[in-house]
């Protein structure tokens, strides 16, 4: 190895837990303000986009504050496979896609969860 970092990789955790967080919150925010305007976009009902909202931002919230990270990255990881899902098999979008709404965003996001799951670090961690 040709720098021993290992040290640093809890801030590295922490701040990608607050990257994700962030991007969460900012979706689930707006489902949350406009939940019929992001409905009619997504394809669901407005009741259903109200509570992906809510799941959004506890999620958000969770990973970001540390607080029971592991449920609050099993309640993103579970939006993240409905988005996928949507994207390949009701929408047909490639990995790619047109002008970049492709679902490897959405498969990036999702493994982020992943590693919160299985390693979210030791700083800012409750429960």
């Amino acid at each position: 190895m040709l720098f021993d970092l290992y040290s640093l990789s809890d801030y590295a955790l922490l701040s990608l837990r607050i990257i994700v967080a962030i991007v969460f919150f900012s979706s689930g925010k707006g489902h949350i303000q406009k939940p019929k305007e992001r409905a009619e976009s997504i394809g669901m009902s407005p009741t259903f986009t109200l509570l992906l909202g809510i799941a959004e931002v506890i999620g958000a919230i969770s990973v970001a504050g540390g607080i029971y990270i592991q449920i609050g990255a099993a309640l993103l990881i579970c939006t993240m496979l409905g988005a996928i899902y949507k994207k390949i098999f009701v929408w047909k979008t490639g990995f790619y896609a047109e002008k970049g709404f492709g679902w490897h965003y959405d498969l990036i996001l999702l493994a982020a969860n992943l590693v919160f799951i299985s390693n979210p670090g030791d700083l800012l961690i409750y429960p």
